[in-house]
């Protein structure tokens, strides 16, 4: 069963999103600077094409991660207050449950139930934008590590849910 997979994928990779961006534009810069050293023996490497084609492609995959970024932003500004605090509590800044349980002053099988509660508000908010889970994946499809998070939360949800045992994933790994 999966149980708001891209909500807790792009709520956990939310504190990076910045910091790769930044990277991007390092790349890019440093794209840009080496392009300089052309030597006829790199051609197909180094023309002025394939370094443009290499900028633009890092533009839009940066692109792609601001807007990622700013989308999370706005579905938890529109989230319920308390559920966008358990949902930036829990997997932006990476708080423990039963911490997270005892400073909302619930009991812990109260703050999980009230999590997939967030998550849910958290995924609906991301379709009234127009990022259904189909969208998102389709968005995403060319970002590893980003899907790499998703299958991980995938395997934990199935060892979870009794569809496979730790013994079959470690397996399949």
């Amino acid at each position: 069963m999966k149980k708001n997979l891209w909500a807790k994928t792009i709520l956990y990779v939310y504190k990076y999103l910045e910091n790769i961006a930044d990277a991007i534009d390092r790349m890019i810069d440093r794209q840009a600077l080496n392009s300089f050293y052309y030597s006829s023996s790199n051609q197909t490497d180094n023309g002025v094409l394939a370094v443009s084609e290499r900028i633009i492609e890092l533009g839009e995959r940066k692109k792609k991660l601001i807007n990622i970024k700013v989308l999370a932003d706005r579905a938890l500004e529109t989230c319920e207050i308390e559920n966008a605090q358990i949902l930036i509590e829990k997997y932006i800044d990476g708080g423990k449950s039963d911490e997270i349980a005892l400073r909302h002053e619930m009991p812990v099988r109260t703050y999980f139930r009230r999590l997939v509660q967030a998550e849910e508000e958290f995924l609906f908010q991301l379709a009234t934008y127009g990022y259904t889970e189909n969208k998102i994946t389709e968005y995403l499809k060319g970002e590893k590590w980003i899907n790499e998070v998703y299958n991980r939360f995938l395997c934990k949800s199935a060892v979870e849910n009794d569809e496979i045992s730790e013994y079959q994933l470690l397996r399949a790994i």
